[in-house]
């Protein structure tokens, strides 16, 4: 009962804020007492209101209450100091249903500061100090406070499991390992944890790199974000400039053409009016003319009749009604066909050049890579519209269907001179760049073809292997033969099996560095595969082989 009601002075004597015996105890205006430190610093807190509260009985006090140290109950916890006597430990330091209760207390249980893995015990403060002064106790293992100790006994045997079993990967006792166990691969558990704990940090390293990796990863996805929209925000407002001084190109234009008509309008109306006022006023002297006649007619003397018929005037020169051209003015009828005419022109290039510029504006490739389509559906998501560029062909190939096909001829054809002409080897490039993800396929007849793609600043002039597709660093070629296939690249030749086929399909995916030539039929069959850097847009090529009469055509495939 003593010591209960010792426990009582104790939690008298202690402050309900810092739950700590009080220091320079106050005593407010409804009787609670806290540390001076404690209540200031709890009403401080609560200065915007300008009501102070009791944290216990939740009085309320206006003003704030001012604070003076009671100097009694000061005394009586220096009293109560120098007797020994300790604060009772606050509620914090009792266990909780989720905290690990120490096992040596009696009553209601401390918090434990720590476990023994050697003793199988949880502790608290107090009860653990022996392990921090005894000797033996001290080389004991102490982790943080564990409610799974009971886990490192052994069910069968009733021994600390210090061992472990690679052979069944348990943890076992040193019993288990002479007993069911026995012939096993074991080792001490402190053993196999030093192994793992090696293998855990090799893992812990590979993943802090992975996160580095793809925090990077995420920076430049980021960057490219960055780099795209200012790109997009720049084309769109350079597209509207140019759009908008179209328009008003367009406008004057419109302007002017309505001007001319109105002014040749104005020149037809005063024409016909002029006519108009001449016919009017030879009207007018007809009529009067015709009534002198007729008044005449009726004159019965013969000789005033004859008199007066002389006297009258002679009519004046009538007005030549072949300059009168009545016909359907065509002049304007002729200018509305020509506006109509430049519309239908107008409208045919912006259609051509919309394609262009849709193709320009490729989808743009995030920097994870992309799987390659399988099936020719997945292909043709891609597929490119590709056209032959004259200025590009060898003098002996005849291109046609569009700029599509191009045939090796014996006469030679009728190109200008041009600097991007191959004036040797019987090749020719696109027109088109290509960049991003692009499918295309060739149709080819006769005996042989090349299907290439290349930098633009391939050499063009001469018969070195610098002009020739894949005969150089700048060049990529597949020789398609009636039987067999070949692929080149730097003057490398490497072979190629698959079976023949008259359709060839390339898929390009410039920012992976991927290209694919594939035997197209009714599936896809992958002929040779390449993985490299492109550092330049591509053009797509043909090279026709061996004898006059060869084609290639790039096939429309939407």
């Amino acid at each position: 009962m003593e010591q209960k009601g010792v426990q009582l002075d104790r939690e008298t004597f202690s402050c309900s804020i810092c739950l700590d015996l009080l220091k320079d105890p106050v005593t407010i205006p409804c009787g609670h007492s806290y540390c001076m430190k404690c209540i200031k610093g709890f009403w401080d807190e609560e200065d915007q209101r300008k009501i102070y509260s009791c944290p216990q009985c939740r009085q309320t006090f206006t003003p704030r209450p001012v604070l003076v140290k009671n100097t009694m109950l000061a005394a009586l916890v220096e009293q109560l100091k120098k007797t020994g006597l300790q604060a009772a430990p606050a509620d914090h330091c009792y266990a909780g249903p989720e905290d690990v209760a120490c096992d040596v207390c009696t009553g209601r249980k401390l918090k434990a500061l720590k476990s023994c893995l050697t003793c199988l015990i949880s502790y608290c403060e107090k009860h653990l100090q022996p392990h921090y002064d005894a000797p033996l106790l001290k080389k004991h293992k102490l982790v943080d406070p564990s409610e799974k100790l009971q886990e490192n006994i052994c069910s069968r045997h009733d021994e600390v499991m210090k061992m472990f079993c690679r052979t069944d990967q348990l943890c076992i006792c040193y019993l288990c390992s002479v007993d069911e166990h026995k012939g096993h691969d074991t080792v001490s558990a402190a053993a196999e944890r030093t192994e793992r704990q090696r293998e855990l940090e090799v893992s812990r390293q590979n993943i802090q790199q992975r996160i580095q990796d793809r925090e990077k990863d995420v920076k430049l996805l980021q960057q490219e974000v960055e780099a795209v929209n200012r790109s997009a925000d720049k084309a769109v407002e350079d597209s509207e400039k140019i759009f908008t001084e179209l328009i008003r190109l367009i406008q004057k234009r419109s302007s002017d053409v309505k001007q001319q008509i109105r002014s040749q309008q104005e020149t037809e109306v005063s024409r016909v009016k002029e006519l108009q006022e001449k016919l009017e006023q030879e009207i007018t002297e007809l009529k009067r003319k015709d009534a002198e006649l007729k008044q005449l007619s009726h004159t019965e003397d013969n000789n005033q009749f004859l008199h007066n018929y002389h006297s009258l005037s002679q009519l004046s020169a009538s007005t030549d009604s072949s300059s009168i051209n009545i016909r359907p003015l065509r002049y304007f009828e002729d200018v509305t066909a020509a506006v109509s005419e430049l519309r239908d022109q107008l409208q045919d290039i912006l259609r051509e050049k919309w394609t262009n510029i849709s193709l320009t504006g490729t989808e743009v490739d995030v920097l994870l890579s992309q799987p390659e389509p399988k099936t020719r559906t997945e292909f043709l998501k891609y597929s490119r519209e590709i056209t032959l560029d004259p200025n590009t062909a060898y003098t002996g190939l005849l291109l046609s269907e569009g700029n599509r096909k191009a045939e090796l001829m014996r006469q030679q054809q009728s190109y200008s001179s041009h600097p991007d002409r191959f004036t040797y080897w019987r090749q020719v490039l696109s027109r088109e760049s290509l960049t991003g993800r692009c499918y295309w396929e060739v149709e080819w007849r006769g005996e042989g073809v090349r299907v290439a793609v290349a930098y633009k600043n391939i050499s063009r002039a001469g018969d070195s292997d610098e002009c020739r597709f894949g005969r150089n660093y700048k060049s990529w070629a597949l020789q398609c033969d009636t039987n067999s296939y070949e692929f080149w690249f730097n003057n490398i030749s490497t072979p190629v099996s698959g079976p023949g086929s008259s359709r060839v399909g390339v898929y390009l995916d410039h920012r992976a560095g991927i290209l694919s030539f594939y035997r197209v039929s009714k599936t896809m069959t992958l002929l040779h595969r390449v993985q490299t850097t492109f550092t330049q847009p591509l053009y797509a090529g043909l090279h026709l082989c061996y004898s006059y009469g060869v084609t290639a055509e790039f096939c429309k495939l939407k």
